[in-house]
């Protein structure tokens, strides 16, 4: 899903055309238009590099619409929340991993006019935006990573795979109200994961459909199928030069994403990182969410 309309941007001292440019820096990757919004302050500094905002998996856009709002009103800078692929209301496709929502990054900074951003991602978006800044530095100005690591994810990630798999299985009765439909999906999701916090967040993507059918608004499919892409992320960086950019990483003390021991090799791909660990769990945006907004902004603003 390429923009239609031919324009040119220059990245140092080349031109592509629109239309090109993500098959350019992309090869075997067809990008898609994400679904997006923009916070903008009362006097934004059009020199200051944009930020974009990914989520993690199961998320969306509106998850961070309070972090996003919040963060364009300290800043006098652009911030952009978008749906990942699959997710929200971003098209869905059959391909799900960084290499593809990194392409679908630069698609939008097509279609936006940015030459270059700052990135910000949640887990799934983190790593995204990790391997978009190792591929493609040029395009990064700086970089803030929430509770993820390029070196490992926990071993409970498997989970994910379950939760996964009993969404695809699930199965409502049309006459069941919408209320009724959750509590009988809860249920099936808490035998799975017996984490409240997680089967309430998986649950904000359940939909009713006007003719009573319920679904996803994520591409649980795709999802499922391309679980393995979560556990071979150090083949996909394997390889690429370090990023000497500025990075932020900001983890929680309780969740188990980040292994504290893994720092050195953290700092090996990324030789220019700072780290802060909060009172909070792997949704350490939600849960310390002024902390959280008080460091992003402050690490952007230097």
């Amino acid at each position: 899903m390429f923009c239609n309309r031919i324009k040119h941007l220059s990245i140092g001292q080349r031109l592509y055309p629109i239309k090109n440019h993500v098959a350019a820096y992309c090869s075997n990757i067809q990008a898609i238009d994400m679904s997006y919004d923009v916070f903008e302050s009362k006097n934004p500094d059009n020199n200051l590099s944009p930020l974009i905002i990914m989520h993690g998996l199961f998320g969306s856009k509106q998850n961070w619409r309070g972090v996003g709002r919040a963060l364009a009103s300290k800043m006098n800078r652009k911030v952009i929340t978008v749906d990942a692929r699959n997710h929200g209301n971003s098209p869905h496709t059959d391909d799900h991993d960084s290499k593809c929502m990194a392409a679908d990054i630069i698609q939008l900074m097509h279609r936006l006019n940015f030459r270059k951003v700052s990135v910000l991602g949640h887990s799934m978006g983190g790593r995204t935006m990790m391997y978009f800044a190792l591929k493609y530095p040029e395009m990064v100005d700086k970089g803030i990573i929430a509770d993820i690591s390029p070196i490992s994810i926990p071993g409970d990630i498997s989970n994910m795979g379950k939760i996964l798999l009993a969404m695809k299985n699930i199965n409502i009765p049309q006459d069941v109200p919408m209320a009724a439909g959750r509590q009988l999906v809860n249920a099936d999701l808490i035998k799975v994961v017996p984490s409240k916090e997680t089967v309430d967040f998986v649950l904000l993507n359940l939909r009713k459909a006007d003719d009573g059918k319920y679904y996803w608004i994520h591409n649980v499919d795709a999802l499922y199928n391309n679980m393995s892409a979560f556990t071979k992320y150090g083949e996909i960086i394997k390889g690429l030069p370090p990023f000497k950019g500025p990075v932020m990483f900001i983890c929680g003390k309780n969740s188990p994403y980040v292994n504290p021991n893994h720092w050195p090799q953290i700092q090996n791909i990324f030789p220019n990182s700072e780290i802060h660990w909060l009172d909070a769990g792997h949704l350490v945006h939600f849960q310390q969410a002024a902390k959280f907004i008080e460091l992003t902004v402050g690490f952007l603003n230097k």
